[in-house]
């Protein structure tokens, strides 16, 4: 059976096998003919090494000639075998045969050998053909072999070697026109296809989890985002990390072979969003459990998936000073804590009178990761709500209100301040408030209270969560979580004497025989004021009342007793919905009499609706950009400073 090629079927597979052990055949057959021809001419003269082997073929009778085309004769394989893999015909039609290896070892006579069976050894190499096959028939070239003498023989020399060398470059150019055959015709019909390759086990499953344990990943991307690279490596093809901020840089950053703007609105640090749910989601009006509400429970999770914000809360009595505190990072964030909080809220009372400086030096403590939701003042108090800025599209219209409890004075420095807002489906009230002053005068503090409660007007126009458990004569059965905190002027029912003594005996955070004489705990304890308000377990010194830029307390004429006048409050109206993580106070800020006391909780966060005033991501963006500013000059400051002080040397001579 023939093939199209005119070759035979099985003359195709042979050469496919060995295409260099074809041309070894041939050869050695005619070199056994001339042999042979040698004998029965009865000459027993060795024949001349330089006679040409086109002239000995001349020489060999028929009948040896026919018995050559038959006779199998088995050469011996190299000394050095390569370890190939064996090419299939599609591979090699892949390859498109551009550099086709020949045989390095020569071939050379079997008379300088010492083999019986003729088999060949190794000679010199000869340097592999560079040029590309040809396409012609390959039956042509085996014709031109044999019927060219001239072109088989030796070099001038006459040398053996010579001879056999050309012969090898003749096989060369055999074994590159049968793959400029199977380039040319075997496969002109089609493609060359390879096969698929499989793995040798079944891939593990991925799944796409991309929920972030924590909101506190802005700039990295967590280990639960690891299955996304695979996932985006099997679907796009390509991983990188080249994008122009460098803290992105080998974090896992993902992107497809598309453009750089592309990339940088498709893929993100943020976790990824399907077109469907795009698609699906509705920002004006959604249910409570709707799949892509903007205040849903899907949302909330992304964000918090234990459903807990932290927020720090704080109080400081600033005493009307102009000067500001160099430095408040000790103040606004704790080395105790690992990670910032999500929320700030800061109560001042008496405070400074450039109240835009000092909410300018809130935003620069910060930092460009928390921007100002609001800000209220009356009087001389003031209150900032600093948020994170990647919350701040869950937050409602923020409403604020005020009341006076001095009406006498011209300048409200006594009274209550509160602000409310509604951060997905949970309502918030912080009220700071500056009660009456006095040792003896805690009934007039409870009527504070008790007006303020009343008066307050909140919330507006933001709907009450729960209107069932609301009263409409106290504002704080109005909100889920309510922190009050301010400068409350509770006193300690004891003289200076018998508190100084407890203060050297116990220093530090055994303080629970102060707390005995507190007039506050008791009058909770009773019930007559803050009812349902609880307050976390004090371990800190009386923040009131110290000389100012020292640690002593009071030393003046007037000797006034060391008391916890600053405190910080709370209640919500589900059961361990708030749980107080540290309540403490700041030592090392001495610019007042009083020492600024701050408390850090975990809330619990409930999913909403979608139908309630969004404040759309409003915030204070001229505050913004001079707080970042003056941190960047700040920053810039320090570096020279440092790099001033390496470039300078003291010589000493000794």
């Amino acid at each position: 059976m023939s093939t199209p090629n005119g070759f035979p079927q099985h003359s195709r597979v042979c050469l496919t096998r060995s295409m260099e052990g074809g041309a070894v055949q041939d050869l050695q057959a005619k070199k056994a003919g001339k042999a042979a021809k040698k004998e029965a001419g009865g000459d027993g003269a060795p024949p001349k090494i330089g006679t040409p082997i086109s002239e000995t073929l001349k020489l060999l009778p028929e009948e040896l000639k026919a018995n050559m085309k038959i006779k199998s004769i088995t050469p011996r394989p190299p000394r050095k075998p390569r370890l190939e893999r064996a090419a299939s015909l599609d591979e090699k039609s892949w390859r498109k045969w551009r550099r086709f290896r020949t045989s390095q070892e020569s071939l050379t006579d079997p008379n300088e050998t010492s083999s019986s069976n003729g088999s060949l050894q190794e000679a010199s190499p000869s340097p592999p053909s560079r040029g590309r096959a040809s396409p012609c028939n390959p039956c042509c070239q085996q014709d031109s072999l044999h019927s060219s003498p001239d072109a088989l023989e030796a070099s001038p020399g006459g040398k053996s070697r010579g001879g056999a060398s050309d012969l090898g470059k003749r096989a060369s150019e055999i074994s590159s026109a049968f793959g400029g055959l199977l380039r040319g015709k075997g496969f002109a019909g089609g493609k060359p296809r390879l096969s698929q390759i499989m793995p040798a086990r079944p891939l593990p499953p991925m799944e796409l989890n991309v929920a972030s344990p924590s909101l506190r990943t802005a700039n990295r991307i967590d280990s639960d985002c690891l299955d996304y690279r695979h996932y985006s490596q099997h679907k796009f093809g390509r991983v990188s990390s080249s994008l122009s901020d460098s803290r992105l840089q080998g974090n896992g950053t993902l992107y497809d072979n598309c453009s750089t703007d592309s990339m940088k609105s498709t893929f993100s640090v943020l976790t990824p969003i399907r077109a469907k749910d795009v698609r699906s989601r509705s920002y004006l009006e959604g249910s409570l459990l709707a799949s892509g509400a903007l205040m849903g429970a899907e949302e909330l999770s992304r964000y918090f998936p234990n459903r807990n914000m932290g927020i720090f809360v704080a109080t400081w009595n600033m005493q009307g000073q102009k000067e500001l505190p160099a430095n408040l990072d000790d103040f606004l964030l704790p080395t105790d804590p690992d990670f910032a909080q999500d929320m700030y809220v800061i109560g001042v009372q008496e405070g400074c009178p450039d109240r835009r400086e000092w909410e300018i030096r809130l935003q620069e403590t910060l930092g460009p990761h928390y921007v100002l939701l609001h800000s209220a003042a009356h009087g001389v108090l003031y209150m900032s709500v600093f948020i994170r800025r990647d919350l701040i599209w869950f937050c409602s219209e923020v409403e604020y209100a005020t009341v006076t409890t001095r009406i006498v004075s011209q300048i409200k420095t006594k009274g209550a301040l509160g602000i409310s807002f509604t951060f997905f489906g949970t309502s918030f009230l912080f009220i700071t408030s500056h009660f009456t002053s006095g040792d003896s005068k805690v009934n007039e503090r409870k009527l504070d209270y008790n007006k303020t409660i009343q008066a307050l007007t909140l919330p507006k126009n933001v709907p009450d969560t729960n209107p069932y458990r609301s009263s409409s004569s106290d504002v704080t059965t109005r909100f889920d979580e309510v922190f009050w905190f301010g400068d409350f002027n509770f006193r300690l029912n004891k003289d200076r004497e018998t508190v100084d003594s407890i203060l050297n005996q116990n220093p530090d955070t055994d303080v629970s025989k102060l707390l005995v004489y507190d007039q506050l705990t008791s009058e909770m304890s009773r019930g007559s004021i803050f009812k349902g308000f609880q307050e976390a377990d004090i371990h800190f010194r009386p923040s009131y009342k110290f000389d100012i830029g020292k640690d002593s307390y009071d030393t003046t004429s007037k000797q006034r007793t060391p008391s916890y006048t600053d405190r910080v409050v709370f209640r919500s109206r589900y059961k361990d919905d708030i749980q107080a993580v540290k309540y403490s106070s700041c030592p090392v800020i001495k610019t007042s009499d009083h020492r600024p006391v701050f408390a850090l909780f975990r809330v619990k966060v409930r999913p909403g609706r979608d139908n309630i005033p969004l404040a759309a991501g409003l915030f204070d963006r001229d505050l913004y950009l001079i707080g970042i500013r003056r941190r960047a000059t700040r920053e810039l400051l320090k570096r020279r400073e440092q790099k001033d002080q390496r470039s300078s040397s003291i010589c000493s001579i000794s």
